[in-house]
C-alpha cells in the first residue's frame, strides 16, 4: 500500500483521465449524505476498475455492494453493446440515491439494481458473469466467494476491494475484529484456492485481482 502522502495522491491524480461531472456530483453526494463516505470507491479506484472493464469487454457483471452506485457507474462503461451489470446491495435506504445516478448515465439501463442479501440474490439470476466485484460485509467475503464461483465464466475476474483493510492485515488483530479476520481469512483462502489466479494490487485499501481457471 502506497504510504499516505498528498502531493503523491495529487499528482496520481493530475496524471489520470479526469473524472466525469456525473461521478463529481455523485462523490459530493455521498460525502454529504451518508455516514460512511469513505465507502465510494472514489476517482483513481474508480478508474481502474473502468479500465479493467474494458479490458474485459464483459457481457454480464456483478457486483456485491452498490453503496451508492460510483463503482457501478465506473464499471459498467465497459459493458459490451447489450451488457448488464447487477448490483446488490442490503440497505434499502441506499436505492433511491443509486438509481437516480443509474437513471442519468446515458448507459444506466444496463444496470439492474437488487435489494437484498447477495448470497439469496445470486442464485435467482440465472447468469454466467465475466467480471465481478466483491465489495460487501468484510466478514462474508469467502461466502461471497463460493456463491460466485459457479456462476463466473473459465477465464472470467473476479475483484475484492479492501483487502489490506487499512493495513490491519499486517497488525496484530483483536479478538472482537471480525471484519478484519473476514478479509485475512479470505486473502489466505483464495491465494491457496488452485481454482484461481491471484495478484494483490496496492491501489487505495487494496484489491485483489482473481483469474478463474478452473
Amino acid at each position: 500500500m502506497i504510504p499516505r502522502d498528498r502531493k503523491l495522491e495529487q499528482y496520481i491524480l493530475e496524471h489520470t483521465q479526469p473524472e466525469e461531472e456525473l461521478l463529481k456530483e455523485l462523490d459530493r453526494n455521498t460525502n454529504l449524505n451518508t455516514v460512511h463516505p469513505r465507502m465510494l470507491s472514489g476517482h483513481l479506484q474508480g478508474v481502474v476498475l473502468e479500465m479493467i472493464s474494458k479490458m474485459v469487454f464483459p457481457a454480464a457483471i456483478l457486483e456485491i455492494g452498490t453503496f451508492t452506485g460510483y463503482s457501478a457507474l465506473c464499471l459498467a462503461k465497459g459493458l459490451s453493446a447489450n451488457g448488464v451489470l447487477h448490483t446488490i446491495e442490503i440497505d434499502d435506504e441506499l436505492a433511491p440515491l443509486a438509481q437516480s445516478y443509474f437513471d442519468r448515465a446515458s448507459y444506466g439501463k444496463q444496470i439492474k439494481l437488487h435489494i437484498g442479501n447477495a448470497i439469496d440474490i445470486i442464485p435467482t439470476l440465472i447468469t454466467q458473469f465475466d467480471l465481478a466485484f466483491i465489495d460487501g460485509d468484510k466478514r462474508q467475503y469467502i461466502e461471497y466467494f463460493k456463491a460466485i464461483m459457479p456462476f463466473m465464466k473459465i477465464g472470467s475476474f473476479i475483484l475484492a476491494d479492501n483487502v489490506l483493510w487499512d493495513g490491519k492485515v499486517v497488525s496484530s488483530v483483536a479478538s472482537s475484529d471480525a471484519q478484519t479476520k473476514g478479509i485475512l481469512n479470505f486473502n489466505d483462502f483464495v491465494h491457496n484456492d488452485s481454482s484461481v489466479e491471484n495478484v494483490l494490487l496496492p491501489i487505495r485499501d487494496g484489491i485483489m485481482l482473481l483469474r478463474k481457471v478452473r
